[in-house]
């Protein structure tokens, strides 16, 4: 069963409870659109340092406080539970702007995981889409003898049940995206989860484990050394930043496709002005050629951008996600 960490800004007992929650939502009615932000704004995201979700938050914060009144916004790692340590400490925040979850596309799967303490589609409200970002299918070129993808489904054909492959955890995007190769090639692999993204790449590296699927902006400087070799990518054409790695598709898996995505949520009860702007600033922030070139070099493409946008397209991964966690029964333990 999951078990996550819960955190309050509020621990004190009896009335002092109640007192704390009516003064956390006094003080969230009181700021105006106009005013907001008058002191920093974290953004809490729920992998490790270097991962693709952590990267993505730093890459934005600097021109996303340039837009809101030049305030600074600190980056907050908070990794463990495929995200939903971080997850559950957002939902129960202050609902004022000032604390965000920087998600990716694990959020959307919630029917992945037991008695979650927190609801994926009523305790949040979607401030903005930030971008999208596919993996990478690679390997530890020491450990294994193969440089194609059909090399690699050939030796897993050969050696079933003996080939492990990383991820950044049960129901991260990475985990996801070798369970959808698997069932579309009937290979049998053995995962080993880790706790985010950069520790995944670490144990590829170090030879833990000789392949994984990986996020790309975590992953650019160890295939650029060649201490990994990637294979594919998971998208439906080439990345910028990889323009030589062929896709699944093209690689013989064809009609593969699965990407993460990275995007800004927070507390539901949050002023629906207050989301507006801070969405309405990460827009005009992504429109920007500075900031769009910063997120194409780490393998995410740019989303538009915008809490509407953004609403609508986490409804329809809801959808999608749910049909495939059903179909493959996975469950997180």
């Amino acid at each position: 069963m999951l078990k996550l960490q819960r955190e309050s800004w509020c621990t004190v007992a009896g009335s002092a409870v109640l007192a704390c929650g009516l003064l956390a939502a006094g003080s969230a009615m009181a700021e105006s659109a106009d005013s907001f932000p008058s002191r920093p704004i974290r953004i809490v995201s729920g992998f490790a340092p270097g991962g693709g979700t952590d990267v993505a938050a730093r890459i934005v914060s600097q021109p996303l406080s340039a837009r809101l009144n030049g305030q600074s916004i600190v980056v907050d790692n908070k990794p463990g539970a495929a995200g939903n340590i971080a997850a559950d400490f957002v939902a129960r925040s202050t609902p004022d702007g000032y604390t965000m979850y920087l998600t990716n596309a694990t959020i959307a799967m919630p029917g992945m995981f037991n008695n979650l303490p927190f609801d994926a589609r009523k305790d949040f409200a979607q401030v903005s889409l930030i971008g999208y970002g596919p993996s990478v299918l690679v390997i530890n070129p020491k450990l294994l003898p193969v440089k194609s993808v059909k090399e690699l489904l050939d030796y897993a054909r050969k050696n079933p049940g003996k080939l492990n492959y990383a991820s950044g955890g049960v129901g991260n995007i990475t985990h996801m995206a070798m369970e959808l190769l698997i069932s579309m090639t009937g290979i049998d692999v053995v995962h080993v989860p880790y706790k985010g993204g950069a520790p995944s790449v670490n144990a590829i590296v170090a030879g833990e484990v000789p392949m994984g699927f990986t996020g790309i902006t975590g992953t650019l400087g160890q295939i650029r050394q060649g201490t990994l070799l990637p294979l594919a990518v998971t998208s439906k054409t080439r990345v910028q930043a990889l323009p030589g790695v062929p896709t699944l598709d093209e690689a013989g898996v064809k009609g593969y496709e699965s990407s993460s995505w990275y995007g800004l949520l927070a507390p539901a009860a949050t002023p629906k002005p207050i989301v507006d702007k801070i969405g309405n600033a990460v827009r005009d922030a992504l429109k920007t050629k500075e900031l769009r070139d910063k997120l194409l070099a780490q393998g995410i493409e740019p989303a538009e951008g915008g809490s509407a946008e953004f609403a609508s397209y986490m409804s329809g991964e809801f959808v999608k996600w749910d049909g495939i966690i059903k179909k493959s029964n996975i469950k997180a333990e």
